[in-house]
């Protein structure tokens, strides 16, 4: 399955024209409106990837164990899948724009590492926002809000800071730990910790305008539980038990003109 996402180019946008309309006499050729041809592009996203995860119980632990039942084990293959899906999206950080250390602890858009610290968390995060506006992505971010995806430490350093604050600021992180704030707009972002950056060092942090990466996925197989009993096996004869099994069918796209407020944020290991 292909979806489509049409899009105009900076490059590529028409410009806006002035008419002069301040004389009775005016020339005809100032009130012209030009023709303007926008040369519109197309990139796809397709669903061609499969991601499978199963699990086989026989007849005797299923009738001896509760947990070996049937709606348990959909239950645990559909967590592992979902928490797979997190991972996949996280992956996807060649495909975003660099946002880290400039020099002299300036941030913005470059691949070196910044040290993350309850000190300076807040400027990390008016980094992205501004490098949001710098792209001309403010009238997209007020649209859609802002997030960053944290590592479990990055969060901790989160909440210190916002422990730090004064007035109903503080309270509210005191009484909660930070928890009240996950998901939450805090500081111009909404803020989501995960376990599942897959890369080596886990030093790629996802943030930007909410909404632009695409992930695709094909709804008529996401979250259905496939069954079977006695199934073959790997030798020969048939198996004396019930093999369950569930998929997730996707595929990834950031659109060109996204690209520039879809950040990977670079910190120290």
């Amino acid at each position: 399955m292909t979806y489509n996402f049409p899009l105009l180019s900076s490059s590529n946008e028409g410009a806006v024209a002035t008419l002069t309309n301040t004389q009775a006499g005016r020339s005809l050729l100032s009130n012209v409106i030009p023709f303007t041809v926008n040369t519109q592009t197309n990139q796809t996203l397709t669903i061609s990837i499969a991601e499978i995860i199963s699990d086989y119980k026989d007849y005797a632990d299923q009738a001896q164990s509760n947990y070996a039942n049937m709606a348990e084990m959909g239950t645990y293959l559909g967590t592992k899948l979902n928490e797979r899906a997190q991972a996949l999206s996280l992956a996807q950080h060649a495909n975003w724009t660099n946002f880290g250390d400039t020099g002299a602890g300036v941030l913005g858009l470059s691949a070196t590492a910044i040290t993350a610290s309850a000190t300076n968390i807040d400027d990390i995060i008016r980094g992205i926002i501004e490098q949001i506006s710098t792209a001309n992505g403010w009238d997209l971010y007020m649209e859609n809000g802002g997030f960053s995806e944290w590592r479990p430490k990055d969060w901790t350093f989160l909440v210190q800071y916002m422990q730090s604050m004064g007035y109903s600021f503080a309270d509210e992180a005191l009484k909660d730990g930070g928890k009240g704030r996950l998901g939450k707009e805090t500081m111009g972002l909404f803020h989501y910790v995960s376990t599942q950056h897959t890369n080596a060092t886990n030093d790629h942090i996802f943030a930007g305008v909410r909404k632009c990466q695409k992930f695709g996925i094909l709804s008529s197989t996401y979250g259905k539980i496939y069954k079977q009993d006695n199934p073959s096996s790997s030798t020969a004869g048939s198996l004396s038990g019930t093999q369950i099994h569930t998929r997730l069918d996707y595929g990834f796209l950031v659109p060109t003109n996204l690209l520039t407020v879809t950040f990977d944020v670079n910190l120290a290991a």
